[in-house]
């Protein structure tokens, strides 16, 4: 069989091997000899056996492509040769450096390339130092994130940027009070929302206008092919590197205030009790009126103050509120999981570059509405286009299995919380749960676990269901500056809109577009934790010592791992520190338990920390 290489710090690696349309991926096991010649991400073939106690192991391996063109490390030097200590989750060996005359010191962190694709000796490209993070460059590579354009995608984009947006036929939406809604940090703004009042049977009509780079940017010209490679922007503390090049994303395309911009819309026609009648899409042009935040947004949503932005589209927020209600009310009668979720919020002081605080941050109703304007557009494009018999790259999310029902009811109970699913899942109940646990103390621990159990969605082509949103067709259309997938369902829209009409049911291109897209969007959001979990680890480093309340979140046989209540930060007790084991996990790693002490998912618990790691990420706890 053929797979992917994935290695784990601990030396020993899996090949992974995809088992088509179900998602479902068969691991593996790599010795650690055997893994020695290989990285992660390699495309390797070998015979898969089953062992006496039923594990699969991968054994007699060929490589057949090797990806993966940098790598980042730590210079060592041993016998008069100088070596690269490579980072553990890409290589359990050191590689043989050719310095290619630099003079190098052991201990430097330097970025090098492989000599070739079966090559074993990696040359150095240049030293990490200086400005450069070393652990950001370890995360950049450890994930293949690409960071440099070629001339001729850089030379393409400038000249892009000096083409006007003309309306050239498109319907003029520059009179309708558009307004964009994000972060006061975000700087590639993909989406605008309008609203007309209700009619006179009570229908109001929400428009959703998106960045269009699709006519900007044509299939197969160098821009369009370091996209795709990049398939997704990736926004790493500190640094983010862009899907296109900031003189599009952030600047020609985005759409800033005042100024016109073409767009993709998306017209719904919403009745007072929140259905969809009717959609439109059209290529047009737009001027935003006001760039709005969350905050702000969320201060007139909840309590009608108003600021200088707001004021500007003031006749058009009190029926975005209505929309948004009538949207939940919609989503409340069908059912699945609220999207918007309580994280880690990571405030950087400016002038020293240093983490100042790690807390609790909850979405807004600003976020909400936000959320379901976009989730309804999405759904209505995905409909819209399979009515036309238009293949696209869909958004997917499987039903649990019985086994995952499972698992979730007893995870509710440890938790404290009586699930009763009974043997099937369904959206309704759990929208039923998502009540129970919204607002709660132990909510964000619940559902980082739920989210997790629930299990991700990914792009593919044939229809189906997204379970999390109890939408029986999905895709993603609102994020082009920043997602292949959006750009792709847009060229797909502007193609059919001028007239295409010979679509094939089963594109093979088409199949694996969405095979890459979900490779680079899993490594770009690993890249992402990873780094926040480097900075929370420096965040951490101050705070050994001290005693907080947490609430296990995940069970291995090595280590347990709790989230901190006050700030979501999650950091792993080593079992072997706990007494009064040893301690077996079950099958379903939901428990662990020893002689006269056992933990389960969700338990609450005290934890002094210990130690904190940046360059490894980690954070280190002890149980009180």
């Amino acid at each position: 069989m053929v797979g992917r290489v994935a290695v784990n710090p601990r030396g020993f690696g899996f090949l992974e091997v995809d088992l088509g349309e179900s998602g479902d991926v068969l691991r593996a096991f790599i010795a650690p000899p055997a893994l020695n010649a290989f990285l992660a991400d390699d495309v390797v073939a070998g015979s898969i056996v089953r062992a006496d106690d039923g594990r699969w192991n991968a054994v007699d391996l060929t490589l057949y492509e090797r990806p993966r063109t940098e790598l980042v490390g730590e210079v060592v030097a041993r016998r008069g040769a100088f070596f690269l200590r490579v980072d553990r989750e890409v290589s359990n060996t050191d590689w043989p450096l050719d310095s290619r005359g630099q003079s190098l010191e052991a201990g430097s962190t330097v970025l090098a390339r492989i000599a070739d694709d079966t090559g074993s000796v990696a040359q150095l490209r240049r030293r990490v130092d200086g400005s450069d993070d070393p652990s950001l460059a370890r995360v950049i590579a450890r994930h293949r994130i690409l960071t440099e354009w070629s001339a001729e995608a850089l030379e393409q984009a400038r000249t892009l940027a000096r083409r006007p947006h003309a309306v050239d036929g498109r319907r003029d939406l520059r009179s309708l009070p558009n307004v964009t809604v994000d972060a006061p940090s975000t700087r590639d703004i993909d989406d605008a929302i309008a609203v007309l009042p209700a009619d006179r049977e009570g229908a109001l009509r929400l428009f959703v206008s998106i960045a269009d780079p699709s006519d900007f940017i044509d299939q197969g010209t160098p821009l369009d092919r370091e996209a795709r490679a990049r398939a997704t922007s990736t926004y790493l503390a500190g640094r983010t590197l862009p899907m296109l090049p900031d003189e599009l994303s952030s600047g020609h395309l985005s759409l800033h205030p005042e100024v016109d911009r073409r767009t993709l819309t998306c017209e719904m026609r919403i009745d007072p009790e929140g259905n969809i009648t009717a959609t439109d899409v059209y290529e047009s042009v737009i001027r935003s009126f006001a760039r709005l935040n969350y905050e702000e947004t969320a201060a007139y949503l909840d309590r009608g103050e108003t600021s200088r932005e707001v004021e500007k589209v003031r006749s058009s927020m009190p029926w975005f509120r209505a929309a948004s209600a009538r949207l939940g009310a919609f989503r409340a009668r069908r059912g699945g999981v609220r999207i918007a979720q309580d994280e880690a919020k990571i405030t950087v002081d400016p002038a020293t570059g240093q983490v100042s605080t790690v807390e609790a941050h909850k979405p807004n109703s600003a976020h909400v509405m936000i959320e379901r304007f976009m989730v309804a557009a999405n759904e209505a494009i995905a409909r819209w286009l399979t009515e036309r018999g238009v293949p696209s790259l869909l958004r997917v999310h499987d039903i649990p299995g019985e086994d995952a029902v499972s698992d979730l009811a007893e995870i509710a109970e440890n938790f404290g919380y009586a699930a009763g699913f009974g043997p099937k899942l369904t959206p309704l109940s759990l929208a039923a749960f998502d009540a129970q646990i919204d607002a709660a103390p132990e909510e964000p621990a619940i559902r980082s676990v739920l989210l997790r159990s629930l299990g991700p969605a990914r792009y593919q082509v044939a229809p189906s269901m997204h379970f999390g949103l109890a939408a029986p067709l999905y895709l993603h259309f609102t994020s082009p500056l920043r997602r292949y997938a959006d750009f792709e369902v847009h060229r797909t829209i502007r193609a059919y809109l001028r007239g295409r009409r010979d679509w094939s049911s089963r594109d093979p291109s088409l199949d694996s577009l969405a095979r890459h897209v979900n490779e680079r969007a899993r490594a770009a959001t690993r890249a992402e934790n990873d780094r926040r979990k480097m900075i929370v680890a420096r965040y951490m480093v101050d705070r050994v010592g001290q005693r907080f309340s947490a609430r296990i979140t995940r069970l291995r046989s090595f280590a347990i791992v709790a989230q901190l209540d006050a700030s979501f930060v999650e950091g792993s007790i080593s079992v072997d520190s706990i007494q009064g084991g040893p301690f077996v996990l079950d099958a379903r790693e939901t428990h662990l338990r020893g002689d006269d002490r056992a933990f389960t998912v969700g338990q609450a618990v005290r934890v002094r920390v210990i130690g904190a790691d940046p360059a490894l990420g980690r954070v280190e706890f002890a149980l009180e």
